[in-house]
């Protein structure tokens, strides 16, 4: 009997500390108040906005550059795709060159890649887009009129006619035939600059950008696929990838990639602005109004609006009713078309 009274009393006691660490396990699950004060605390630095941000991209940086901003006059002929180097822009401007291409003017300020290109040759709306930015501009040859007027100091710039492939500041690759095959090593670019007593600092004016709690309420028509249509040969299309955070940019159904890593071209804001364009002489170049204003459109976060630009402190600014939009933090494409067609004709999206 004795034995049995004992036999049981184990087993109670085995019952009761089983159960009491059911009780402590259901405890330990259970959130304390102060691990949901560090999971708000957490949050709360997230939304922070940083001390220091970018001029360009409005991004977040732990100190303040003063260094000048580099434009590189880049090649987009189909030849010259892929490129390396425009996936570190702050600002892309697309223009018409000849015929149906299209050249890229990339700024770099935020990021300075070790090399960028291929490169090509000066056009004067991106040597003023470039001087309104108060930038370095850096290209590969010019038209002798447009030479004779950089040397007489346009705008400040490195010319890399006089560094060809001085392995330094320029080289030429092999996988891609001239004159495709130009490259700028921009890393070098502020050691040659102050070599020709070129001033390598700058204060900047800052593009005017939402904070990240807008950049969550942005609203508008949408617009995830939107196709611009220079002409027939020339189709530029822009894909909104929400795991991205942005739009992938691809150009003839390819996308703009990056020839060495293969990293995508991923941006906040894809403006898209047309104004008067006309053809000045018998080699096709063109002369494009970069300064009267005009009527556009901006893509944000798979949202379309419908805007005007004007020129701000000499800047092509995108506006509403006059005010100045705010721009999403990170990259920024500027697509620049003809009035004619005009963007009723030259862009579509859904």
């Amino acid at each position: 009997m004795n034995k049995r009274l004992l036999v049981l009393a184990i087993a109670l006691l085995l019952v009761l500390a089983a159960c009491n660490g059911e009780d402590e396990s259901l405890e330990e699950e259970t959130p304390e108040e102060n691990d949901i004060e560090d999971q708000e605390e957490a949050e709360e630095e997230v939304n922070v906005e940083p001390e220091f941000t970018f001029p360009l991209t409005g991004e977040g940086s732990d100190q303040e550059f003063d260094r000048r901003t580099l434009a590189v006059q880049v090649n987009n002929h189909p030849s010259a795709r892929p490129q390396t180097g425009l996936v570190h822009a702050d600002i892309v401007y697309e223009f018409l060159a000849e015929g149906d291409i299209t050249r890229l003017l990339a700024l770099y300020h935020s990021h300075i890649p070790e090399e960028v290109g291929p490169v090509r040759s000066a056009r004067s709306y991106y040597i003023e887009t470039a001087k309104n930015h108060g930038a370095i501009y850096v290209y590969h040859g010019a038209a002798d009129f447009i030479e004779e007027d950089l040397r007489a100091g346009w705008v400040t710039n490195l010319n890399g006619a006089y560094y060809d492939n001085d392995q330094f500041l320029f080289k030429r690759v092999n996988h891609r035939s001239a004159p495709h095959n130009s490259y700028v090593m921009l890393e070098n670019a502020y050691e040659v600059a102050t070599r020709n007593n070129i001033n390598v600092e700058q204060e900047h004016d800052s593009l005017n950008f939402m904070s990240l709690t807008d950049v969550e309420e942005i609203d508008g028509e949408q617009a995830e696929q939107v196709e611009i249509s220079y002409s027939s040969n020339n189709q530029v299309s822009y894909q909104f990838d929400e795991a991205q955070g942005g739009y992938l940019r691809y150009s003839d159904g390819e996308q703009s990639v990056d020839l060495d890593t293969n990293e995508p071209v991923v941006l906040g804001n894809v403006l898209i602005y047309e104004t008067g364009h006309r053809v000045i002489d018998d080699a096709g170049r063109r002369d494009i109004d970069i300064e009267s204003g005009g009527n556009g459109y901006l893509l944000q976060q798979g949202t379309i609006k419908e805007i005007e630009w004007q020129t701000v402190n000499d800047i092509m600014v995108p506006t509403i009713d006059g005010e100045e939009v705010e721009l999403v933090p990170g990259q920024t494409w500027v697509n620049v078309i003809p009035n004619s067609p005009g963007l009723l004709e030259a862009v579509t999206y859904e």
